[in-house]
């Protein structure tokens, strides 16, 4: 039995910081959503466990011993008492250390494709514990739709309907680790704010994203400056409705009314920077 799974690329597009926990976790107001931008995870039977990695970005993942994909299949295994045996593949397209969660969808992926392969029985809820497990953001990218997450990012309910719309995202080729952006973040928490009231259009939509904001973005724009150089050039494209960081960055973005808008945008990223021209989706 083979089995393969995609991976969204997930998007903060607000992040509010509210408060901080004992521990030193902060907590965290946001929207999150997911891309057509996707890795890949595929499974087949084997007698021991195994990983290859290729794609345009595989390289980045290049002599990493042990991610989250191992960690996720060897977490299934012990929770469900089977041998942790599987020949994995991971198709890597989504940018490392980027605010994109790609580390968090493919976890997620490798999960679901695990459960498939080794036909296990495990109810959701054990499924999302064991996700949280891996890290804050997995359980979102087990979900894979758009929802309102608070606590650390744990917490998830459901979000009003997206309008439809298009994404251009936008790397300067900088890794941010979550943590040192946490550290250099400076001022107040902002207030928890409840959703007073669903959005009906995209220029409503774009309007409730611009009053929020990513409180993360001036901390990433100190330690990588060319972070604003990537926010500045998203804001002078034509038609875009709403341009801000994702989730700890390095990775900017701008939303477009339709995809035709988000490539034209594109064709005039610099060379140097990666991009996807795509949608937003659930």
């Amino acid at each position: 039995m083979t089995g393969a799974l995609r991976a969204p690329a997930k998007v903060n597009l607000w992040l509010n910081v509210v408060g901080r926990r004992a521990d030193g976790y902060h907590l965290l107001d946001s929207l999150i959503a997911f891309t057509d931008l996707t890795d890949e995870i595929a499974a087949q039977p084997a007698d021991r466990l195994t990983l290859a990695v290729d794609g345009p970005l595989a390289d980045a993942l290049a002599g990493e011993a042990d991610n989250l994909v191992l960690k996720a299949a060897r977490l299934l295994a012990d929770r469900t008492g089977v041998s942790p045996r599987a020949a994995l593949h991971l198709t890597k397209r989504i940018p490392v250390a980027a605010g994109l969660g790609g580390g968090s969808a493919d976890a997620a992926a490798t999960l679901r494709v695990l459960v498939d392969l080794w036909r296990v029985a495990l109810p959701i809820e054990e499924l999302f514990d064991l996700a949280a497990r891996l890290g804050a953001d997995v359980p979102m990218c087990l979900a894979t739709r758009a929802a309102l997450a608070s606590g650390v990012g744990e917490r998830l309910a459901p979000a009003p309907a997206l309008p439809a719309c298009a994404i251009l995202l936008v790397n300067p080729g900088v890794a941010l680790a979550t943590p040192e952006v946490f550290a250099a973040r400076r001022g107040d928490f902002s207030p928890e704010r409840p959703l007073a009231r669903p959005w009906t259009d995209l220029a409503g939509f774009a309007a409730a994203l611009a009053e929020r904001g990513n409180d993360l973005t001036d901390a990433a724009v100190s330690l990588r400056p060319v972070v604003g150089e990537v926010l500045a050039f998203l804001r002078r494209t034509d038609r875009a409705v709403h341009v801000a960081m994702s989730g700890s960055g390095a990775t900017c973005f701008a939303l477009y009314a339709t995809t035709d808008e988000a490539r034209r945008a594109a064709a005039r990223v610099p060379a140097p920077w990666w991009h996807h021209a795509g949608t937003l989706t659930g």
